[in-house]
């Protein structure tokens, strides 16, 4: 099983080429960051978590930025978002510096997305909440046109593109409906969720990774209803604290790779954690 890691990176955190390097040394297979461009003081939206939101969350450095960093001081260490807030993004920038990134790391970038969680955050950007998820969709479909081997036009609800030159393209090549780099979605289990999954991804992102058990035969149907190839499927357990018992029950889900929690801390307390973590890998 390939075991990566996730770390919310601020300014006052190891920096994205030291961890790079370390995570790479060490054998682990990928390095994930989340996005929040703001934290809004004034916020009725509470944590997901419970209680008060860590501070890290208004002190995450840029994704792309940090991940391009990681890009240049690695040969094979997978790079990914957990998660790209594509809601909050002018798609036909985004689909620039998502195939930028994954030109110059050779194909090694993963599309983590998902819808967000904090009201204010997305107000911020012009989003309306309620037909967020519908957004994202429609701008997935406008980057998609870029992507494309030959220039392609999109007419959305949200958006459109005319058909474009646009380069340079996403390494990976296409797969069934999917074109662009490696795409997992995020969020909670659900028939809406699964949806998404199935119409432009290459599977799942559940967080914490629980209760997999239940929810993951009701993806695969969904995924196999939609006409996609079974074997294709990908689910990325993201965000757990690792343990023997926990591995070896994702692997006996079919899981092949996970994603571990790095604390926010500064080089000797991640390291210390990457240290212990690394007797996790195979």
């Amino acid at each position: 099983m390939r075991l990566a890691v996730t770390i919310f990176l601020t300014d006052e955190t190891i920096t994205p080429t030291r961890l790079a390097r370390e995570l790479e040394q060490r054998g682990f297979a990928g390095l994930y960051l989340p996005e929040h461009t703001h934290i809004p003081v004034e916020r009725s939206t509470p944590y997901p978590a419970g209680g008060d939101l860590p501070p890290e969350y208004g002190r995450t450095l840029d994704p792309f930025v940090a991940l391009g960093q990681a890009a240049a001081v690695t040969e094979r260490l997978g790079l990914g978002t957990g998660i790209t807030l594509v809601a909050q993004h002018d798609p036909i920038a985004l689909a620039k510096q998502i195939a930028t990134l994954d030109h110059l790391s050779d194909g090694r970038f993963t599309l983590g997305l998902g819808f967000g969680w904090n009201k204010e955050e997305a107000a911020d950007h012009g989003v309306e909440w309620r037909t967020r998820r519908d957004l994202v969709q429609d701008r997935m479909a406008v980057m998609r046109a870029l992507w494309a081997e030959e220039p392609t036009a999109h007419e959305g609800e949200f958006g459109s593109v005319r058909a474009s030159y646009a380069y340079p393209k996403p390494v990976q090549k296409p797969r069934g409906p999917v074109t662009g780099p490696r795409t997992l979605v995020g969020g909670a289990a659900g028939p809406k969720l699964f949806s998404h999954i199935c119409a432009y991804a290459d599977g799942w992102m559940p967080i914490g990774g629980r209760g997999l058990t239940e929810t993951l035969p009701v993806l695969r149907a969904a995924w196999t209803d939609a006409g996609r190839d079974p074997a294709a499927l990908q689910v990325v357990p993201y965000a757990i604290y690792p343990s023997e018992g926990k591995l070896a029950h994702y692997a006996d889900l079919g899981i092949e790779e996970v994603v571990a929690q790095l604390p926010p801390g500064g080089e000797s307390e991640v390291l210390r954690v990457l240290d212990d973590y690394a007797a996790f890998l195979g």
